[in-house]
């Protein structure tokens, strides 16, 4: 075995994801990538973004992140806000690696390192200094009327959300648990979460918070015209429906990225999906970065504290 091909087995490699428009994730992202190769990794990149970095880190080992190299990566870091954050966990959930997110964003419930920590994170990445989690995600179909076959197939890490077409009309949607009917609404829409969606759009359509660990799935309806409009956590392995009544077209969210119209008589099939994996530089319990991030009032009226 000659020298080249003992250096290939071993070059460590390593994914980094970024948001393509956002000068300050392109910046710490590639200053990322640069001090990497001083330790010898092979980074995969986005396509899009190859040549940007290759300016910016010309010493730096870099491919494009391809289906096919992606497995390869010990764990996808992403520079980002939650959008970018989910795009990259698609990829990875695909691949079944870590995707360890650096949040650039607003809130930044997926991320790990708010971005002025991440000095630390080419340490973390080097020593494997992090422990991974697996949550929960979900699959849907969408089956067009009278059709077996599935005519539009995704997967989803928050949430997918059956929502009307026209702002003029409300969607008249019947939801079925394991194939029993539960509730019919005329609504504006929808949704099934997963516990690291709760946070996102099922907690602005008034779901509960559910914690990352917990193995369940919720269904939260969208301003429904109806006395019983309640959300409803179910078990893991429930199988949800969505069937589209009445005249009024529909649209198929998931992860607020993807989308199909919907035709009355269609009916969406959710089911529990694939495990991400994500990984956690620290033991910081969800309950302190629940209280942190949405900035919750912990103190009294008078300013008391608790412990």
């Amino acid at each position: 075995m000659n020298r080249d091909t003992r250096q290939a087995k071993t070059t460590r490699v390593i994914a980094v994801w970024s948001h393509s428009l956002r000068e300050p994730a392109i910046a710490a992202a590639s200053r990322f990538v640069e001090v990497l190769a001083d330790h010898g990794f092979l980074c995969l990149v986005r396509d899009e973004l190859l040549s940007e970095f290759a300016r910016r880190a010309p010493s730096a080992q870099m491919a494009a992140i391809t289906p096919a190299s992606l497995p390869e990566a010990e764990v996808i870091v992403v520079f980002g806000g939650d959008g970018t954050i989910l795009r990259a966990a698609e990829w990875a959930l695909e691949a079944d690696i870590p995707v360890l997110g650096v949040n650039l964003g607003h809130v930044g419930f997926l991320a790990e390192l708010e971005i002025s920590q991440s000095a630390e994170l080419v340490d973390h990445v080097v020593r494997r200094d992090y422990v991974v989690e697996r949550r929960f995600t979900v699959t849907v179909a969408l089956f067009e009327p009278g059709a077996a076959e599935a005519a539009w197939e995704s997967v989803a890490i928050n949430e997918v959300s059956l929502e009307k077409a026209s702002r003029q009309m409300m969607i008249d949607a019947l939801v079925s648990i394991d194939g029993l009917p539960v509730s019919r609404w005329a609504c504006d829409g929808v949704l099934a979460s997963t516990p690291t969606g709760s946070t996102a759009y099922a907690f602005s359509a008034g779901g509960p918070v559910m914690w990352p660990e917990l193995e369940a799935l919720q269904v939260v309806p969208i301003s429904a015209h109806a006395l019983f409009a309640r959300a409803m956590v179910i078990g893991p392995d429930s199988w949800v429906w969505f069937d589209v009544m009445g005249t009024t077209p529909g649209v198929l969210w998931c992860d607020g990225s993807r989308s199909v119209d919907v035709t009355p008589g269609s009916r969406v099939v959710i089911r529990r999906g694939l495990d991400l994996t994500v990984a956690r530089l620290s033991v910081q319990p969800f309950t302190s970065r629940l209280v942190k991030k949405f900035a919750l009032p912990i103190e009294g009226w008078r300013g008391e504290g608790r412990n």
